[in-house]
């Protein structure tokens, strides 16, 4: 069973479950509270990240709500080449994930600043916006067997850091099918350190999100680490009859089932809720 992942020759110990918080220099990400544009907010969101008890940030400046607008890639490394310089003068030791599907845009983040990991939210290209088909345009030298493959998983076999690697399938059965292939394709290219991101909120309607989360523990059957994303998401407020903003509650209960169910990582916005419930489960 898996102890830990390789972070450019660190090891990440998931002994202990990792709080992830989000970090989004974006203006329309869903959840106002994790809007952050100016130097100060992304200084301010990153230290905060760490001295409420996160171990990695996660920096996205590319919002995939419903609805979401196109940014193009030109602007999506803009915003992170500008907010990435800052999050690693005010925490040089963070761990650093990136929030992108692009294969240039991964390459561009751990090349030029050392990210650590990149956070698909794509399932290797599958979509790009929530429910909308991405493209595939990307041209990624490498081995003529492989050229079929997904190009970000291309591109993360020349990277060579950790990946999360997020599913959109809607059922555990199609979920389980595609992680196989998809765990098979990665590891013929070489990338060892992959994270699985079962995908709340994404290609799933209300119910087969909890039915997800309700038999997540079974993708453990893949040894490798779950990572879990409910933080305010719809499933949580629409069935409260809540907003995003009211839904604190309810998603320190769903982060709680998540990592009852085998999450090692948990991806929030209020990183401080989120570390108390990892300790309350390391103690239960």
């Amino acid at each position: 069973m898996y102890k830990s992942i390789n972070v450019h020759g660190r090891l990440l110990s998931l002994d202990r479950p990792v709080v992830m918080g989000i970090l989004n220099c974006t203006p329309d990400s869903f959840f106002a509270g994790s809007r952050k544009q100016t130097e100060k907010e992304i200084a301010d969101r990153a230290n905060q990240i760490i001295d409420e008890g996160g171990g990695i940030i996660d920096v996205g400046a590319f919002s995939t709500r419903p609805g979401a607008q196109e940014v193009s890639t030109e602007e999506e490394m803009r915003r992170l080449r500008y907010a990435l310089p800052i999050v690693r003068r005010e925490q040089p030791d963070a761990i650093v994930s990136v929030d992108t599907y692009r294969p240039d845009v991964a390459r561009m983040v751990v090349e030029e600043f050392g990210a650590d990991i990149i956070n698909d939210v794509s399932e290797g290209g599958i979509t790009g916006i929530v429910d909308k088909p991405l493209e595939e345009t990307y041209d990624v030298d490498g081995d003529e067997r492989y050229k079929d493959y997904p190009a970000i998983f291309r591109m993360m076999g020349k990277l060579k850091v950790p990946y999360i690697l997020m599913s959109v399938q809607g059922n555990l059965r199609d979920m389980t099918i595609g992680f196989s292939r998809e765990i098979q394709q990665l590891h013929d290219l070489g990338v060892k350190d992959i994270i699985l991101d079962p995908g709340y909120g994404f290609g799933k309607t209300m119910q087969e999100n909890f039915d997800i989360l309700r038999e997540q523990a079974k993708l453990e059957v893949f040894e490798l680490p779950i990572l879990a994303g409910l933080s305010r998401k719809r499933l949580i407020w629409k069935t409260l009859g809540l907003t995003a903003d009211e839904a604190l509650n309810g998603t320190t209960v769903v982060d709680t089932i998540a990592l009852m169910n085998g999450a090692s990582i948990l991806r929030v916005h209020d990183v401080k809720e989120a570390a108390q419930a990892v300790k309350i489960i390391t103690n239960y």
